[in-house]
């Protein structure tokens, strides 16, 4: 029994930084309806920024993260700016092509600048001090991971529900003539959009680098987020951080007692499922578009 609650509590920690990516995700994709398969990778650049500031400027832990966070907004404005804005006669399709095309040039640049072997990030927090309760062991890491992904999952949902900003990127959303009929600047809306899941990215792949720091390190975690996002519905923040959990939960529970080898193959097997009953998510309403 012990061993199975350990596992549940492994499967919670493990989904919190599934559950940032797909934060990241969604932040996006309600905006202007593209899953941004270059959040993995935006994530990663602003990890190693961070780890360049610490060992080779040699600034304090807290100042580098700061500043890494900051470097992750602009890196989202540009992107969204100097790329996807200039797309000619944007389309779904293509638009997935070009954040696939922006994945594969950052990783690039990260395997070029810092190469690829694996690297230790310096972290206020050891990966290996725990905490015991009850005899359940959770690291101190996974619980800062926990609750930085609760926190945040809090803040965008009152921040897209109140706030005026969240209001003109649901109207984007739903109908960007519209939105700027009324006033609404679109393009600076969907450049805002990218910053802020491009700082919400960051934010996982600074509490994932101190475990695994290598040019690869956010692949596993960036589908594992997207597969929490469709499960849990595209457009649906509460959504997608629940069914992060459930899917790290599952999977763990699947590695245990099933098989480790096709652990990772669970999250996709859920999602095809999930899919073929409820397109739209499980947590997400389904809206048709009439024209």
């Amino acid at each position: 029994m012990l061993d199975f609650v350990q596992m549940i509590v492994s499967g919670v920690a493990v989904g919190s930084s599934y559950a940032l990516m797909g934060l990241a995700m969604v932040i996006i994709y309600k905006t202007s309806e593209v899953p941004n398969f270059a959040q993995g990778e935006m994530a990663l650049i602003s990890s190693f920024f961070a780890m360049m500031l610490l060992t080779s400027f040699n600034l304090p832990v807290y100042t580098s993260f700061f500043c890494a966070l900051c470097f992750a907004v602009v890196l989202g404005c540009f992107l969204e700016f100097a790329v996807l804005r200039r797309a000619k006669e944007p389309n779904i399709l293509g638009m997935i092509v070009i954040t696939i095309g922006l994945e594969m040039v950052l990783l690039g640049i990260v395997s070029w600048k810092f190469g690829a072997e694996h690297k230790t990030m310096p972290f206020p927090i050891s990966p290996y001090d725990a905490y015991m309760i009850g005899g359940i062991f959770i690291s101190k890491l996974e619980a800062l991971t926990l609750a930085v992904a609760l926190f945040l999952m809090i803040v965008l949902f009152f921040f897209f529900k109140y706030s005026r900003l969240g209001l003109a990127m649901k109207a984007t959303q739903q109908n960007p003539i519209a939105a700027r009929i009324v006033g609404i600047r679109t393009n600076r809306i969907l450049m805002m959009t990218w910053g802020i899941s491009s700082l919400v990215g960051a934010c996982a792949g600074l509490l994932i680098s101190p475990t695994l720091m290598h040019p690869y390190m956010m692949w596993d975690p960036m589908l594992k987020g997207f597969a929490a996002a469709v499960m849990g519905g595209m457009t649906s923040l509460p959504g997608a951080v629940i069914a992060a959990y459930l899917l790290g939960i599952i999977e763990n529970l699947f590695g245990g007692y099933i098989s480790i080898e096709f652990k990772s193959v669970v999250a996709f097997v859920i999602i095809v499922i999930v899919l073929c009953f409820k397109p739209s998510g499980l947590f997400a309403k389904h809206y048709v578009k009439k024209v």
